[in-house]
C-alpha cells in the first residue's frame, strides 16, 4: 500500500509540473522549490532581477493547485493596514466593519518586500509566523495552506529597507533566481512576440485540502538518525569560530533543512530521505542565515563558498 501511495504521489507531482510547464518556460529550480515550500508549510524569499517570471510562476502554481492568490506590491508608503486589513466605520449602522487585507489568501506574493519600511515588513512576518492576524480587538486565523513568497531585487539598494537577518530567518528557503538558458529564452521570445499566442487554460491538479493531507505524509517521511546528525553537524559548524562567519544559523535552520529534505524526497517519489536531499537543499536553507564577516567580503567570498567549504569538512553518513 505504501508503494502504491508513493507511485500515486509521484504521478501527482509529474502532473503538477506538466501543468505549470504549460505557462512557465524553464525555471524548474524555482518551481520545485515553491512546490516544496507549499507542501511543507515553509515561506520563500526569491532574489532575482525583474523579468524572471517570479510573479507569473507564483500565480500559475496557485491556479494549478486551486488556491487563492494575492499579489502585494510593496512601496515606501504602504501601511500595515493595507496588508492586514482595518476597521471601517459604517455610517448607516453606526458600527465598525472589518475589511480584510490581502494577507487573507492561501498564497501571497510580497513583491519587492525590501521597498516597504520595517513596520510593514514586521506586520507581514508576524502573520507568517503566527498564521493569524489581529484587527482591532479580534484575532482572525488565516486559511490553510498559507504561503508567503517574497521577492527582492539584488541590484537596487537606494530607497530600500533590507530585511534584517532575524526577519530573513522566518523564511524557510531563499532562492537565487538565474536567467533562463539560451534555448529557453528563444522559446520565450517566440511565445510573446507572435500575435496568435494565447495563455493556456489551467486545470486544477490538487486542492487545498489535499495539500494539507500531503503535508502529513511528508512529515511521516523517514529520516535516519545518521542523516539527522549530518544536518546537525552542518548547522553547528556554522556556529564555530571562523574568520569568515560573523553569525551562524539558528535552530530554525536545522528544522527547515530536515523539512526541505523531506519535501525533496517526496518530489523524487521516495518515502525516505537521502544525504543527497540534504545537500540539494542546504544552500537554499542556509544562505540567508549565515552572516559573513568583513574579512570574507574583502576576499570576495560568497556565502555559498562558505557553505561549500563546510560541506567538504563533514563526512557523508
Amino acid at each position: 500500500m505504501e508503494n502504491n501511495m508513493t507511485v500515486t504521489n509521484e504521478h501527482l507531482i509529474t502532473n503538477l509540473r506538466e501543468e505549470i510547464g504549460k505557462v512557465i518556460i524553464g525555471q524548474a529550480y524555482m518551481v520545485d522549490r515553491i512546490i516544496i515550500g507549499l507542501l511543507t508549510g515553509g515561506h520563500i524569499l526569491l532574489e532575482g532581477v525583474p523579468g524572471l517570471a517570479k510573479t507569473l510562476t507564483a500565480s500559475t502554481i496557485a491556479e494549478a493547485v486551486g488556491i487563492d492568490f494575492q499579489r502585494i506590491q510593496f512601496t515606501p508608503d504602504l501601511l500595515p493596514a493595507d496588508i492586514l486589513g482595518t476597521e471601517i466605520y459604517h455610517q448607516k449602522t453606526g458600527e465598525f466593519v472589518i475589511k480584510q487585507g490581502a494577507i487573507f489568501s492561501n498564497l501571497v506574493l510580497a513583491d519587492e518586500i525590501n521597498r516597504a519600511p520595517a513596520k510593514v515588513q514586521s506586520a507581514l512576518l508576524e502573520a507568517m509566523q503566527e498564521k493569524q492576524v489581529t484587527i482591532g480587538d479580534t484575532t482572525y486565523q488565516l486559511d490553510l495552506p498559507f504561503l508567503v513568497i517574497a521577492t527582492q531585487n539584488p541590484l537596487e539598494q537606494q530607497g530600500t529597507y533590507p530585511l534584517p537577518e532575524a526577519q530573513q530567518d522566518r523564511f524557510m528557503l531563499k532562492l537565487k533566481i538565474k536567467y533562463p538558458s539560451r534555448n529557453e529564452e528563444s522559446e520565450i521570445i517566440d511565445r510573446f512576440t507572435t500575435g496568435n499566442y494565447k495563455t493556456p487554460s489551467m486545470h486544477k491538479i490538487i486542492s487545498a485540502q489535499e495539500i494539507m493531507g500531503l503535508r502529513e505524509q511528508i512529515n511521516d517521511i523517514f529520516i535516519d538518525e545518521h542523516i539527522k546528525n549530518y544536518v546537525l553537524d552542518i548547522v553547528l559548524k556554522t556556529r564555530e569560530p571562523s574568520p569568515y562567519i560573523a553569525s551562524g544559523a539558528s535552530p530554525r535552520a536545522s528544522i527547515n533543512l530536515i523539512k526541505a529534505a523531506k519535501g525533496r524526497a517526496f518530489l523524487e517519489g521516495r518515502d525516505y530521505v537521502l544525504p543527497d536531499d540534504v545537500k540539494a537543499m542546504v544552500y537554499d536553507v542556509l544562505r540567508h542565515r549565515v552572516l559573513l564577516t568583513y574579512e570574507a567580503e574583502a576576499e570576495d567570498l560568497q556565502v555559498e563558498d562558505v557553505i561549500s567549504d563546510i560541506l567538504d569538512t563533514i563526512n557523508l553518513p
